[in-house]
This record gives C-alpha cells, sequence and structure tokens, in this order.
C-alpha cells in the first residue's frame, strides 16, 4: 500500500492547481486568481508500488459561491512518454524527490486503477493517512466485467466532466467502456444508464458535508 510521508513539497499540489485549473474547459472563472483549499479525495493504490494516485478535491473560494472541483492526479518519479500535454507540472519532494503530477485522466495506472475500484478489485485508500481503507468511498457496478490492462485511454474534457473512452485488453463487454470523471462536484445520483459509479464525499468551506458521484461507467453492460 501507498505511503503517505509527512514531508514538504515544492511548490505545493494547491499552487500547482492554482496555475492549473484556469486553463481547463470545466474550470468556472471568476474573473479573480482561484483560492483554492483542499476539501476532500482519497487515493487508490498502484499493484507496481511505482505511481502515486490521488483523486482530490481543490474548492475554489474566490468567486461569489464556493466552486469544488474534482481533480485526479498521478505522482511520477520520471515523466510518462507521451504525456507531455497532461503534464499539472513538478514538484520537489521532501523524501521522495522531484515529481512529475500529471492530470490523471491521461494517466493508464489511474484508469486502470479506476475500472479496478469500480468493479470491487481494489479498495479506496485514505487521502492522509498510509494504509487506512476509506470505507466513506462507496462503489456500485452492474455490468460486464472489464478487464484492467488499459490501453492509451482516449479523453475528451466537456464543460462538467472529462470523458474516457477505455479500450481494455481481454475486454468482454460487446462495446469499449467509457468513463466519465465528474469535474464539477454537485450532490446528486448517478445517471441511469451508468453501469458503475463512484461516490464519495467533500466539505464547503462553511463546514458542511456533501456527497456526489466522482466517475461513472457507461457501455460496460451484461
Amino acid at each position: 500500500m501507498a505511503i503517505i510521508h509527512r514531508t514538504t513539497m515544492s511548490p505545493t499540489k494547491l499552487e500547482l492547481l492554482t496555475d492549473w485549473l484556469p486553463t481547463r474547459p470545466w474550470y468556472v472563472g471568476t474573473g479573480r486568481e482561484p483560492e483554492l483549499s483542499r476539501t476532500g479525495g482519497f487515493r487508490l493504490d498502484d499493484p507496481e508500488g511505482e505511481v502515486g494516485i490521488e483523486f482530490l478535491v481543490a474548492t475554489d473560494g474566490s468567486g461569489p459561491a464556493p466552486v469544488s472541483y474534482h481533480v485526479p492526479l498521478t505522482y511520477r518519479g520520471a515523466p510518462l512518454e507521451g504525456a507531455e500535454h497532461a503534464l499539472v507540472g513538478t514538484s520537489e519532494h521532501g523524501v521522495l524527490g522531484r515529481r512529475w503530477i500529471y492530470d490523471g485522466t491521461h494517466d493508464p495506472v489511474l484508469v486502470a486503477q479506476l475500472l479496478a475500484l469500480l468493479q470491487g478489485r481494489a479498495e479506496p485508500q485514505a487521502q492522509s493517512r498510509s494504509n487506512t481503507p476509506d470505507p466513506s468511498v462507496t462503489v456500485r457496478f452492474t455490468g460486464t466485467p472489464v478487464e484492467t490492462g488499459v490501453v492509451a485511454p482516449t479523453v475528451t474534457d466537456g464543460s462538467h466532466a472529462t470523458r474516457i473512452a477505455v479500450e481494455a485488453t481481454g475486454s468482454r463487454s460487446p462495446s469499449s467502456p467509457t468513463l466519465r470523471v465528474t469535474r464539477l462536484l454537485e450532490p446528486g445520483s448517478a445517471p441511469a444508464d451508468a453501469t458503475g459509479h463512484v461516490t464519495a464525499g467533500w466539505r464547503s468551506p462553511d463546514g458542511g458535508e456533501h456527497r456526489g458521484v466522482f466517475a461513472a461507467l457507461h457501455g460496460a453492460r451484461s
């Protein structure tokens, strides 16, 4: 399982996201620089132990009402070949050294583990504690199992979500599955046509607790 180090990162994740978020099509502009706080999220383990995987919630308080964004991130000890367009930035980790931080929707390791989570083959982990499952993250799956050997996911950003067309090895589904990763978080239930979904919580700046769909799976039908 992933080890959470109590150390520094320079620049921090939120500092990197302050510059990166306004470049995304799903960012709600306020005319001001984002004022970000970390308000939720969870992690998954990479079976190979090489890639850090985090599903981070960053809430922007710069506008008239706070907006919470879901930002899947991966942390690597070397650049991911062919993913320069998905690089959020680099940071110096106090223990691990330089880390390359990517928009995880473009990283095959994160996509594979998200599929594994949706099908009960991965366990959500606490965001800030080592070796600690997070039972608050819930999963429902009713489709056909999809193998998690992901090949070059095709990613499309929309105004509220990112769609990932997955070419999965060994799939028994009649069509390629599509993941819909929520970017603008709102309380609510999964789409009616989803064959699986992940629900998790986050906090608002005033301390309110919310739950909503972080990711949904479409097209993996029995």
